[in-house]
């Protein structure tokens, strides 16, 4: 790799965590920009890439054919140049409890512009602290994709994993391109919430927990003025041995509205923890996004960066504040795209984001 000219990323910048790495690995990818992470999650406690970042690495190695130094675990800093995008079946397993969704964070970009469809097998923990819920990518980010960019994903739950004992596997479909740009969107007024629906789970413990989380937040949230008169809707279940490896419990709150926007809020259950607690903070997390009058919440803000810079011409998205991950993201898209992003501060607790993207379309290859 002495003959590559690697372009360098400052890992520690900003929120300095997984995060920029994945995004920049993924723009990477795409744009066949050789890249030089350097002080890989210096943000941490414990910096250097772990088990789930090194899978994640190694699956969009797979995908691209790509050549790394510096890939495994432990390692704080990372040599990618990437290959040709090759659409096919792959699996990333970490063989921890790392999170499912975040796996799908570095490799969904990198596919959506294929000629032929792919497939994911990805494994670990689809409830895992510090990273999205699966139920959040279901119920809040593949609505956003398919609504705002067109991008029509198919999602399962072949079964779900807990910390430690991870074991989850969630199956991805992800459909051939369209041959043409991501869309730009506009989205600048959320409209009045007409409906809160929820999960509530709980697996490996009793039924009645789950339900008291479910009862728990229905109460919470029929008092809230966010909310309204708008009719609220949690169910609870219990996962079986067949569904859940290990045992795990939390909660996804989320909230529809008249233009189809769709903010969040949810929680885990952990040791010591009251299940009344847990609803109360993710009912607290929902009501918090709503209360901004923003049209994404907090976790969808910075997921949104990617396809915005992505995206052809001008995308428009009012926000809340702005979270040292979607600061972070936006860094990283600027430093390996031409897209440029203006922040428009509207108050102290609402922001639009608006971002020139660059359309971006594969090169063929050459002789077609």
């Amino acid at each position: 790799m002495a003959s590559v000219s690697f372009q360098a990323i400052e890992g520690g910048t900003l929120e300095g965590g997984g995060q920029l790495l994945r995004n920049s690995v993924a723009l990477s990818t795409l744009l066949c920009k050789p890249i030089e992470v350097h002080n890989i999650r210096a943000g941490r406690h414990q910096p250097g890439l772990k088990a789930q970042h090194a899978a994640g690495i190694q699956l969009v190695t797979q995908l691209s054919n790509a050549t790394t130094e510096g890939a495994g675990k432990g390692s704080k800093s990372l040599k990618f140049s990437p290959g040709h995008i090759t659409p096919g079946s792959y699996t990333a397993d970490p063989g921890t409890a790392g999170s499912t969704t975040l796996l799908l964070q570095i490799s969904l970009p990198c596919l959506l512009f294929s000629d032929q469809p792919s497939s994911l097998t990805l494994r670990g923990g689809t409830n895992a602290s510090n990273a999205p819920q699966i139920d959040y990518t279901l119920r809040v980010l593949l609505p956003f994709l398919s609504k705002r960019f067109g991008l029509d994903l198919d999602v399962r739950i072949g079964r779900r994993g807990y910390f430690p004992k991870g074991g989850g596997e969630v199956q991805v479909t992800i459909p051939e391109s369209q041959g043409k740009p991501l869309p730009a969107l506009t989205l600048l007024e959320r409209g009045k919430v007409t409906s809160v629906k929820g999960y509530a789970f709980v697996a490996g413990l009793p039924a009645t927990l789950a339900n008291e989380m479910q009862t728990s937040a229905q109460d919470l949230l029929r008092g809230a003025s966010e909310v309204g008169d708008a009719p609220v809707e949690v169910t609870s279940v219990r996962e079986d041995a067949r569904s859940a490896i290990g045992s795990g419990s939390g909660i996804v709150l989320w909230a529809e509205t008249a233009n189809g926007c769709i903010i969040a809020g949810s929680a885990l259950g952990q040791k010591g923890k009251s299940f009344g607690v847990v609803a109360k903070e993710a009912v607290d997390e929902l009501i918090s996004n709503l209360a901004h009058g923003g049209c994404v919440d907090e976790y969808l803000q910075d997921q949104m960066i990617v396809f915005m810079a992505l995206a052809e011409g001008k995308s428009s998205v009012a926000c809340g504040p702005l979270t040292l991950h979607t600061k972070t993201a936006i860094w990283v898209a600027e430093q390996l795209t031409e897209a440029k992003f203006e922040i428009e501060e509207c108050s102290e607790t609402r922001n639009v984001i608006h971002c020139a993207g660059i359309g971006f379309m594969p090169e063929l290859p050459k002789g077609l």
